[in-house]
Protein backbone atom coordinates (compact mmCIF):
# COMPACT_ATOMS: atom_id res chain seq x y z
CA UNK A 1 0.00 0.00 0.00
CA UNK A 2 1.43 3.23 -0.89
CA UNK A 3 1.90 6.25 1.72
CA UNK A 4 -0.74 8.18 0.24
CA UNK A 5 -3.50 5.84 0.51
CA UNK A 6 -2.03 4.64 3.67
CA UNK A 7 -2.39 8.33 5.34
CA UNK A 8 -5.86 8.56 3.44
CA UNK A 9 -7.16 5.40 4.94
CA UNK A 10 -6.02 5.27 8.35
CA UNK A 11 -6.60 8.69 9.08
CA UNK A 12 -10.60 8.92 10.11
CA UNK A 13 -10.09 12.62 11.84
CA UNK A 14 -8.88 14.17 8.81
CA UNK A 15 -12.01 16.78 7.84
CA UNK A 16 -11.41 15.61 3.77
CA UNK A 17 -12.16 12.39 5.06
CA UNK A 18 -15.00 13.08 7.07
CA UNK A 19 -16.68 14.88 4.41
CA UNK A 20 -16.39 12.49 2.18
CA UNK A 21 -17.49 9.77 4.14
CA UNK A 22 -20.70 12.01 4.82
CA UNK A 23 -20.80 12.48 1.37
CA UNK A 24 -20.93 9.15 0.59
CA UNK A 25 -23.29 8.52 3.56
CA UNK A 26 -25.54 10.81 2.22
CA UNK A 27 -25.49 9.28 -1.55
CA UNK A 28 -26.01 5.58 -0.18
CA UNK A 29 -28.84 7.07 1.83
CA UNK A 30 -30.00 9.13 -1.32
CA UNK A 31 -30.23 6.05 -3.40
CA UNK A 32 -31.88 3.94 -0.98
CA UNK A 33 -34.51 6.37 -0.59
CA UNK A 34 -34.35 6.47 -4.82
CA UNK A 35 -34.80 2.86 -4.74
CA UNK A 36 -37.40 2.64 -2.57
CA UNK A 37 -39.36 5.24 -4.45
CA UNK A 38 -39.03 3.41 -7.86
CA UNK A 39 -40.02 0.22 -6.24
CA UNK A 40 -43.14 1.74 -5.01
CA UNK A 41 -43.73 3.22 -7.86
CA UNK A 42 -43.51 -0.13 -9.92
CA UNK A 43 -45.78 -1.82 -6.98
CA UNK A 44 -48.35 0.68 -7.92
CA UNK A 45 -47.80 0.36 -11.96
CA UNK A 46 -48.53 -3.40 -11.32
CA UNK A 47 -51.39 -2.67 -9.13
CA UNK A 48 -52.99 -0.54 -11.42
CA UNK A 49 -52.39 -3.18 -14.37
CA UNK A 50 -53.93 -6.24 -12.20
CA UNK A 51 -57.06 -3.91 -11.54
CA UNK A 52 -57.54 -3.18 -15.21
CA UNK A 53 -56.93 -6.42 -15.86
CA UNK A 54 -59.93 -7.60 -13.60
CA UNK A 55 -61.97 -4.41 -15.10
CA UNK A 56 -60.91 -5.74 -18.39
CA UNK A 57 -62.25 -9.46 -17.91
CA UNK A 58 -65.02 -8.51 -16.34
CA UNK A 59 -66.70 -5.97 -19.23
CA UNK A 60 -65.48 -8.95 -21.07
CA UNK A 61 -67.61 -11.44 -19.64
CA UNK A 62 -70.23 -8.89 -19.53
CA UNK A 63 -70.46 -8.60 -23.62
CA UNK A 64 -69.98 -12.30 -23.77
CA UNK A 65 -72.90 -12.97 -21.74
CA UNK A 66 -74.60 -10.47 -23.70
CA UNK A 67 -73.56 -11.92 -27.29
CA UNK A 68 -74.79 -15.34 -25.53
CA UNK A 69 -78.38 -13.68 -24.99
CA UNK A 70 -78.52 -11.89 -28.66
CA UNK A 71 -77.75 -15.21 -30.12
CA UNK A 72 -80.33 -17.14 -28.07
CA UNK A 73 -82.57 -14.51 -29.29
CA UNK A 74 -81.66 -14.76 -32.74
CA UNK A 75 -81.91 -18.30 -32.43
CA UNK A 76 -85.35 -18.01 -30.84
CA UNK A 77 -86.34 -15.12 -33.61
CA UNK A 78 -84.80 -17.69 -36.48
CA UNK A 79 -86.90 -20.26 -35.55
CA UNK A 80 -90.17 -18.45 -34.83
CA UNK A 81 -89.24 -17.01 -38.82
CA UNK A 82 -88.79 -20.44 -40.03
CA UNK A 83 -92.54 -21.60 -38.80
CA UNK A 84 -94.03 -18.11 -39.99
CA UNK A 85 -92.90 -19.05 -43.36
CA UNK A 86 -93.89 -22.89 -43.56
CA UNK A 87 -97.34 -21.57 -42.26
CA UNK A 88 -96.84 -18.88 -45.33
CA UNK A 89 -96.35 -21.95 -47.45
CA UNK A 90 -98.94 -23.68 -46.34
CA UNK A 91 -101.79 -20.79 -46.71
CA UNK A 92 -100.82 -19.76 -50.13
CA UNK A 93 -101.36 -23.79 -51.13
CA UNK A 94 -104.89 -23.41 -49.37
CA UNK A 95 -105.53 -20.36 -51.21
CA UNK A 96 -104.58 -21.69 -54.55
CA UNK A 97 -107.00 -24.31 -53.78
CA UNK A 98 -109.86 -22.37 -52.72
CA UNK A 99 -108.77 -20.51 -55.96
CA UNK A 100 -108.82 -23.56 -58.64
CA UNK A 101 -112.50 -24.23 -56.61
CA UNK A 102 -113.22 -20.49 -57.29
CA UNK A 103 -112.20 -21.18 -60.80
CA UNK A 104 -114.27 -24.36 -61.14
CA UNK A 105 -117.73 -22.30 -59.61
CA UNK A 106 -117.33 -20.02 -62.21
CA UNK A 107 -116.59 -22.18 -65.58
CA UNK A 108 -119.55 -24.22 -64.11
CA UNK A 109 -121.54 -21.37 -63.03
CA UNK A 110 -120.99 -19.07 -65.64
CA UNK A 111 -120.98 -16.03 -63.24
CA UNK A 112 -117.83 -14.01 -63.16
CA UNK A 113 -116.36 -14.47 -59.77
CA UNK A 114 -113.19 -12.09 -58.73
CA UNK A 115 -110.63 -14.71 -58.17
CA UNK A 116 -107.57 -13.15 -56.33
CA UNK A 117 -104.21 -13.23 -57.66
CA UNK A 118 -101.51 -15.19 -55.54
CA UNK A 119 -98.18 -12.87 -54.65
CA UNK A 120 -95.24 -14.85 -54.80
CA UNK A 121 -93.55 -13.71 -51.51
CA UNK A 122 -90.12 -14.93 -52.22
CA UNK A 123 -90.05 -13.17 -55.76
CA UNK A 124 -91.72 -10.24 -54.44
CA UNK A 125 -92.05 -10.23 -50.89
CA UNK A 126 -92.92 -6.11 -50.76
CA UNK A 127 -95.72 -6.97 -52.42
CA UNK A 128 -97.59 -9.08 -49.57
CA UNK A 129 -100.28 -7.81 -48.59
CA UNK A 130 -99.51 -6.11 -44.53
CA UNK A 131 -100.13 -3.70 -42.72
CA UNK A 132 -97.96 -0.68 -42.49
CA UNK A 133 -96.44 -0.35 -39.15
CA UNK A 134 -92.98 1.60 -37.92
CA UNK A 135 -90.30 -0.76 -36.88
CA UNK A 136 -89.33 -0.04 -33.34
CA UNK A 137 -86.26 -0.79 -31.89
CA UNK A 138 -84.93 0.12 -27.90
CA UNK A 139 -81.87 -0.76 -26.64
CA UNK A 140 -83.20 -2.95 -24.00
CA UNK A 141 -83.90 -5.22 -26.69
CA UNK A 142 -81.13 -6.02 -26.44
CA UNK A 143 -80.05 -6.47 -22.72
CA UNK A 144 -80.62 -9.62 -20.59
Amino acid sequence: MSARQAASSGSDSDPRNANVDERKRKRMISNRESARRSRMRKQKQMEDLVNEVSKLQNENNHLMQGIDVAQQRYMEIESANNVLRAQAVELTERLRSLNSVLQIVEDVSGLAMEIPEIPDPLLKPWLLPCSVQPVMASADMFQY
